[in-house]
This record gives C-alpha cells, sequence and structure tokens, in this order.
C-alpha cells in the first residue's frame, strides 16, 4: 500500500496563495490517478481536481480558473497549486490514489 504524506497548507489572507503538495511513498502517478479533496467542519468531503496518469487534469467548478494541479517528474508527487484563495476555500486537504490517503493538511483563509 502506497503512503501518502501532504503539506503545504497554513493560514493565509483572501486573495492569497499556497501550494499543497502530496509525496507518495514510491514512484505511482504514471500508473493511477491523483485526486485531491476538501473537507470543511460540519460539511461532506468534496473533489477538488484530478490528474489523470496520462498528465491531463479537471477541476471542480468551484476552483476551477483559480487552482492548478500538477505532478512532478518521478511520478510521486501531486502539487495543487491555489490562487485567488477565499475564505469558503478553508478546508481540511487530503489526496488519494489508488484507494490509498493522506492525513491531510489544514488550509485556512482568514483576515
Amino acid at each position: 500500500q502506497v503512503q501518502l504524506v501532504e503539506s503545504g497548507g497554513g493560514l493565509v489572507q483572501p486573495g492569497g496563495s499556497l501550494r499543497l503538495s502530496c509525496a507518495a511513498s514510491r514512484s505511482i502517478f504514471n500508473i493511477y490517478s491523483g485526486y485531491w479533496w476538501r473537507q470543511a467542519p460540519g460539511k461532506q468531503r468534496e473533489w477538488v481536481a484530478t490528474v489523470s496518469r496520462a498528465g491531463s487534469t479537471d477541476y471542480a467548478d468551484s476552483v476551477k480558473g483559480r487552482f492548478t494541479v500538477s505532478r512532478d517528474n518521478a511520478w510521486n508527487t501531486v502539487y495543487l497549486q491555489m490562487n485567488s484563495l477565499k475564505p469558503e476555500d478553508t478546508a481540511r486537504y487530503s489526496c488519494s490514489v489508488t484507494g490509498a490517503w493522506g492525513q491531510g493538511t489544514q488550509v485556512t483563509v482568514s483576515s
């Protein structure tokens, strides 16, 4: 089972940016799609973005045009670049691949 570790979360003001990382214990994102999810307090987990094994990307409407998902050339890390952050982006962000999940990283957008 692959292990995933997210990092890069923190407190940022509205309009700011953060870059999240999801590091896998082995090269895997050339074989399986990688997914970003988020869950705000009291809400269900929602899908945020996908990077396929072919490198294509897809986004939830709520983040389209502001977030960018990518992966590194070693196929073991996926990133989520988040720009123009809004208070409603506040959530715990997690990544997943082939059924494995990381522990998540907290993103708080507040002035």
